[in-house]
């Protein structure tokens, strides 16, 4: 590594951490000016808030950290491009290939800090950040945090549950089912009540209106009561499962909860899929905007800096678009969860492949 690559590496660094340090404030500011109310009402302790903060910043500076990190690219090259600086560098004979290498190193710093972030400090921040919104921010906030109508689970290979809705506060379920089948994929015993209530005390659950049917070969038998308080192997988290759980989870203990979720049926299925291929995806965008950051701003432009930044925040924006469309498409839709995932990087690779042909040029 030589002295241009020095010089440039440590500016892509310096330039991303200052835009960290100017934006995550300001972010602050405007979530403290919109919450603020909300955390008198409720008497939130101060330590909890100081808390509830420090999650906010490492999880939107990860959620964030590609257009932080393009923003700086541009604003940083648009600055060597403006003092004739990258002139002077693909003059002295260096290729534009080669003028790219301290970025893509700078790239691979930032990528794989975010990918380790990810895997294992950003999980922690994000079960803060939702418990702390969820429990002071938000009205009715624990019924939002939960699914709780029409919940379907697989507890294992034979049984199955279903409730229509759930109560979180009382701790009772509606309309219940289970099922259990036989290896031959035919119904062994069906169980139903209109209400079954976890009992916190001894926890065992008492049913109403119970009802219990055991197929035979020949004919069934039914035995039904009016309560009955009984145990199962599935726990009240079955019946009640948080939808941002899979946030909050690390590498491994997500790929096994989502290993536990598919063979259960999960009807989130596609919601942790996305969390989970996004680990990947977003340090991997960091490569291709840095690509296009350089191509945009490495020439110089009749508007000057403000130009480059003016075409850096339109593709960002439009990055920010497509990224938040197709997350949603791939959790609402048959839309592939690795395939809606990876769609904006693909679709802003083959613009970085454009782009870099013509700034060689």
């Amino acid at each position: 590594m030589n002295i241009i690559d020095k010089y440039i590496l440590k500016r892509y660094l310096s330039t991303f951490v200052v835009m960290l340090l100017l934006f995550i404030p300001i972010g602050i500011v405007i979530d403290v000016s919109e919450k603020v109310n909300r955390m008198l009402q409720n008497k939130v302790p101060f330590v909890e808030i100081a808390m509830y903060y420090l999650d906010f910043v490492i999880y939107f500076a990860n959620l964030l950290f590609p257009i932080f990190l393009f923003l700086s690219v541009i604003w940083f090259t648009s600055k060597l491009a403006n003092n004739t600086e990258i002139i002077a560098i693909l003059s002295s004979g260096i290729s534009f290939t080669r003028f790219l290498r301290p970025y893509l190193i700078g790239a691979t710093v930032v990528s794989v800090f975010a990918l380790l972030m990810g895997f294992f400090v950003v999980p922690k921040a994000s079960e803060g950040f939702n418990s702390f919104r969820y429990r002071y921010l938000k009205g009715n906030g624990i019924n939002k945090m939960r699914q709780t109508a029409d919940v379907y689970r697989q507890i294992n290979d034979s049984t199955f549950i279903y409730v229509q809705n759930f109560n979180q506060s009382s701790q009772t379920a509606f309309n219940f089912v289970l099922e259990e089948f036989k290896k031959d994929n035919t119904l062994k015993e069906k169980i139903t009540a209109s209400r079954i209530r976890w009992n916190e005390k001894d926890s065992t659950y008492t049913m109403f209106s119970y009802t219990n049917r055991k197929v035979g070969e020949l004919s069934d038998v039914i035995r039904s009561e009016t309560k009955k308080d009984t145990t199962f192997t599935f726990e009240l988290e079955d019946l009640t499962p948080t939808v941002y759980v899979a946030e909050t989870l690390s590498l491994g203990d997500l790929n096994k909860f989502i290993d536990k979720e598919r063979e259960r049926g999960s009807a989130n299925i596609n919601t942790y899929l996305v969390v989970l291929y996004k680990k990947y995806s977003i340090p991997v965008s960091a490569f291709i905007l840095t690509i296009i950051a350089v191509a945009v701003s490495a020439m110089k432009r009749r508007g000057g800096m403000g130009m480059n930044l003016a075409i850096g925040i339109g593709l960002a924006f439009t990055f920010i678009f497509f990224d938040k469309i197709f997350g949603v498409m791939a959790e609402k839709s048959s839309i592939p969860p690795l395939l809606a995932v990876w769609i904006p990087n693909i679709v802003f690779g083959i613009l970085a492949i454009y782009l870099l042909r013509n700034a060689r040029r």
